[in-house]
């Protein structure tokens, strides 16, 4: 007699396999396990979230500091000697190390929600070590070199605050689904309070977090001041080599109101455009003067400076990545652009009826004009015939002398001083950066009728945000973008935040509430459910599945008759 045991079928998951195959190496069904996780893989549990949390953070302040990334490379320059996009290597390698930490916390999410242990393999350990490592050393390294970037953090947050909150809410209200099924699958009450302590701390603090989220973007429309002016700084960079005739004529394009330039004075006493101390980066001087290509640009004569290309350096390095979208004639009119002198910057601005500040670099000790370096300058706007009202002065140097000499000229700090000080030292502008004026200095030095702008302003985030805040002006590398921001980015009544701010608290809460009791009443139903369990059935009924089955045992009773 023979007798058959019931056909013993495996079910293959496929998707529990690569969860753990990957996370883990743990491929083969012997290989996985239901028991507590380990107390030395809970620690690299931690140093998991550490490490994502280090990537988000790091990852947000590389993005919001696209506004600075010229200024950026500037720095890397002045250390090096070679102009290069240095944050490209950066962002590559920060995007790619958050990808892959976010995918790892991602995979041990499915390993909790699963009730699988965790058990990262020692491949991922020593990937999620060098991750962290690193992001540690660059974020040492930008408070060393970069320190004032940090405050792009809390001023990005002033635009993107109400909309981080809305999606840092959506997130942990979805991980109510695995807080809930490890509170109801635990066995100690102990683990259970502190899980549900952990979270609803967590839940109830992005509740009221809008309490502290502050932006000058919450506000009637009506109170919205009117559209900053747009200052070209060092005319149109990204569209044209810096402080050239050809950037300013296209900033001009650009409708901007005013040109910003800095200025250095020649051997010779002639004022002329140049922002770095030499000409290496912005002209041809080791191919015309390759002895002194090392030497700074107040040493040259103006005669020198004039044989001198400006242009040429902008088509080669192409800074912005903007030189494929410029047409023939404008290429040809780059490579022939020459260095441009104080004076030639006024009288375009004279034309066109825009206004002009520069920043005036005083010659070292040993130059022939460190003395008078004012007066050649001053000198030089007389000269010019440009309206005195039009120009910007902001050396605070001989500033009385200045002032009676030519008293129309609109004086200008470079200094956060209180508006006391500036009103009694007839000081009527303030430029500073933008990370250097909150919306409340704006608004007080507004009401004392100090003019603020704002430098470099690239982002229209920024713009919006600046604009909300009632700042008068701003100095920007991108005018051709900012003139597409007719109306800030967002634009919200205080009313109407609150009512969002209140109705996702409402709808988080009623489906945190859902999902706990759906997860109740699910395991109540369940004893000790294993996903892994060897299903008992017949083929006929697994005949459309993909499934493994044993083979059958023959058991013989007896010797057959």
């Amino acid at each position: 007699m023979v007798k058959h045991q019931p056909l013993q079928v495996y079910e293959r998951q496929l998707c529990l396999s690569c969860i753990t195959g990957i996370y883990g190496c743990r491929w083969k069904r012997y290989q996985r396990s239901h028991d507590d996780t380990t107390k030395w893989e809970l620690l690299w549990s931690l140093i998991l979230l550490l490490t994502f949390c280090l990537l988000l953070v790091w990852f947000y302040f590389w993005w919001e500091a696209h506004n600075d990334y010229n200024e950026f490379n500037w720095f890397l320059y002045n250390r090096s000697g070679v102009w290069s996009d240095g944050t490209a290597p950066i962002l590559a390698t920060t995007a790619a190390g958050f990808t892959y930490v976010a995918f790892l916390m991602v995979l041990a999410l499915c390993h909790i929600a699963l009730g699988q242990q965790l058990n990262l393999h020692w491949l991922h350990k020593i990937g999620v070590t060098a991750a962290l490592l690193t992001t540690i050393v660059g974020v040492i390294s930008v408070n060393q070199t970069w320190r004032q970037e940090w405050d792009v953090i809390p001023i990005s947050l002033q635009a993107t605050g109400p909309f981080l909150h809305l999606g840092a809410l959506a997130a942990v209200t979805a991980l109510s689904w695995i807080v809930a099924g490890q509170v109801t699958r635990a066995e100690r009450t102990m683990f259970q309070v502190v899980v549900l302590l952990l979270y609803l701390s967590a839940l109830l603090g992005l509740y009221v977090m809008p309490l502290y989220i502050t932006s000058p973007c919450i506000m009637e429309p009506a109170d919205l001041k009117p559209r900053p002016d747009v200052i070209g700084q060092q005319g149109a960079p990204m569209l044209a080599p810096e402080n050239t005739l050809w950037s300013f004529q296209r900033a001009l394009q650009m409708n901007v109101t005013g040109l910003e330039a800095d200025v250095t004075i020649s051997v010779d006493g002639v004022p002329f455009l140049m922002h770095d101390r030499t000409l290496r980066r912005t002209t041809d001087v080791e191919k015309v003067f390759p002895d002194r290509r090392m030497d700074e640009a107040s040493s040259f004569n103006w005669t020198d400076l004039q044989q001198l290309n400006a242009g040429q350096w902008f088509l080669q390095d192409d800074p912005f990545w903007t030189v494929r979208t410029l047409s023939q004639h404008e290429t040809a009119l780059i490579a022939n652009q020459c260095v441009c002198s104080l004076e030639q910057l006024l009288r375009l601005a004279s034309y066109h009826n825009s206004t002009v500040v520069f920043r005036l670099r005083r010659p070292p000790p040993e130059h022939p004009c460190y003395d008078s370096w004012i007066n050649d300058t001053l000198q030089a706007v007389q000269q010019s015939g440009v309206p005195q009202s039009l120009v910007m002065w902001t050396p605070d140097e001989h500033r009385a002398q200045v002032r009676q000499q030519a008293p129309a000229l609109i004086q200008t700090s470079v200094e956060k001083l209180s508006p006391q000080s500036l009103n009694q030292s007839g000081i009527s502008r303030l430029l500073l950066r933008y990370n250097q004026a909150s919306t409340e200095d704006i608004r007080d030095l507004s009401n004392s009728h100090v003019n603020v702008t704002l430098y470099t302003v690239n982002e229209p985030w920024l713009y919006s945000v600046l604009w909300c805040s009632g700042v008068s002006s701003v100095s920007s590398e991108a005018p051709h973008i900012l003139r597409k921001v007719p109306y800030p980015i967002w634009l919200m009544r205080p009313n109407g935040y609150c009512l969002i701010w209140v109705s996702a608290d409402l709808i988080s809460f009623v489906v945190v509430i859902g999902i706990f009791v759906f997860q109740k009443y699910r395991m109540s139903g369940m004893h000790s459910y294993n996903p892994e369990q060897i299903m008992l059935s017949a083929t006929v009924r697994r005949s459309s599945r993909d499934i493994s089955v044993m083979k059958e045992k023959l058991i013989f009773s007896g010797q057959p008759q």
